[in-house]
């Protein structure tokens, strides 16, 4: 725990996370980002882009990253759903706490409303949502056959689509290694866009209610 605090504070360098623990911390925090309550918090896009950047300057091989962290995705989603399939709505009236928001878990609530089945794919690409969609999923039942498809396309094309960037950018860009903090930089913009983008147009739906009200 404490070292999961010490990542989320910045207090590691994630291009040195990625060299000194090398494939097993990756499975560990992708497995948490996308499988416990807890790992909202932790780098996931960034952490994949670093990653492969360090893979395209030789410090990991890519197939066996691909490969482990499709598997720690996947399974990570399988296990949010499970949680949320036995706690059920009771998770909903968890009082908050240092690790758990409520205010994240209604969010994603809503997101997967509007979206249906396509959130557990859309979510990979979104800090918190990612989180916390496989939990929804399992809160309202959604058919498991059903859930694995999405979950493993997600998984597959999350893992993919990051590690594979970073990688094709430290095989093409030299010396990129030293503006890795500039791309997680913009990495991180990027992901946090689509929930930007979500609140403005949830406050812009308030605001005709919030005027008719006498």
């Amino acid at each position: 725990m404490e070292f999961l605090l010490d990542l989320a504070v910045g207090r590691y360098a994630l291009d040195d996370l990625v060299r000194w623990g090398g494939y097993l911390v990756l499975v560990a925090i992708v497995f948490t980002e996308t499988g416990l309550l807890i790992g909202f918090f932790l780098p996931g896009d960034s952490l994949l882009i670093t990653a492969g950047l360090v893979a395209g300057a030789g410090g990991l091989n890519i197939w066996w990253l691909n490969v482990l962290l499709m598997a720690a995705a996947v399974v990570g989603d399988s296990v949010g759903y499970a949680i949320g399939f036995r706690t059920g709505p009771r998770i909903f009236t968890r009082q908050d706490s240092l690790l758990f928001n409520r205010r994240h878990l209604i969010r994603t609530r809503e997101f997967y409303e509007r979206y249906g089945g396509k959130t557990i794919v859309l979510a990979r690409f979104i800090p918190i949502i990612r989180t916390f969609a496989p939990v929804v999923a399992g809160v309202g039942q959604m058919a498991y056959r059903r859930f694995v498809f999405y979950n493993v396309f997600g998984g597959i094309g999350w893992v993919a689509s990051m590690t594979w960037a970073g990688y094709l950018l430290g095989r093409t860009i030299p010396n990129i290694h030293q503006y890795v903090h500039v791309i997680v930089a913009v990495v991180v913009v990027l992901s946090v866009l689509p929930i930007v983008n979500e609140v403005i147009k949830a406050r812009r739906a308030k605001r005709p209610t919030a005027a008719s009200t006498p």
